[in-house]
């Protein structure tokens, strides 16, 4: 077997990938702290050709490149804005229409597996800070909360594994 070569993935460029359909799924990121983190989420979200990463709070902004060290250029593909709070950016979301689930460990939260994506609707999926997860008064504010199975012996995993498992099971289930 032979590794494909760069020039071999046909992927698209930036204006191709800006004009092509996105998954209805806009990540927004509560509060998150390293902006590798950061950059890693842009380029999940590019991976999976996501509507828009959101950041909130003191989440970083492009350009910086400690963020550009993981992006490596999504933050250019990505549509991305950002909100003062994180309550402001549900607000606005939630008169565009998107359902907004928080993705965290929560009382009566529904596994991912069993979740099942309508293909009518558009969502806003929460992701929180690393040592607090989504904040209490967004908690407050959701649609829906989705909680990743976990088999170990540790709290959480990585906010940027989160996202990646998360936007895949999207993709899948709503383009697969």
């Amino acid at each position: 077997m032979r590794k494909l070569k760069l020039d071999e993935l046909n992927r698209l460029d930036v204006e191709e990938f800006k004009a092509q359909d996105k998954l209805p799924v806009v990540a927004v990121l509560d509060n998150v702290r390293s902006m590798h983190n950061v950059g890693s989420i842009f380029r999940t979200a590019d991976g999976f050709a996501l509507e828009q990463v959101i950041l909130c709070g003191i989440t970083a902004q492009p350009p910086h490149r400690e963020i550009e060290k993981t992006a490596l250029g999504a933050t250019q593909s990505v549509a991305w804005s950002h909100y003062a709070d994180t309550l402001s950016a549900i607000e606005s979301l939630r008169a565009e229409g998107y359902e907004i689930i928080a993705i965290e460990q929560a009382e009566n939260s529904t596994m991912l597996n069993t979740f099942t994506p309508d293909q009518n609707k558009k969502y806003a999926l929460i992701f929180g800070n690393e040592v607090d997860g989504v904040s209490d008064d967004v908690m407050h504010t959701i649609d829906a909360c989705i909680e990743i199975p976990q088999f170990g012996t540790k709290h959480s995993f990585n906010i940027v594994i989160s996202a990646g498992i998360v936007f895949w099971d999207f993709f899948a289930k709503l383009k697969l």
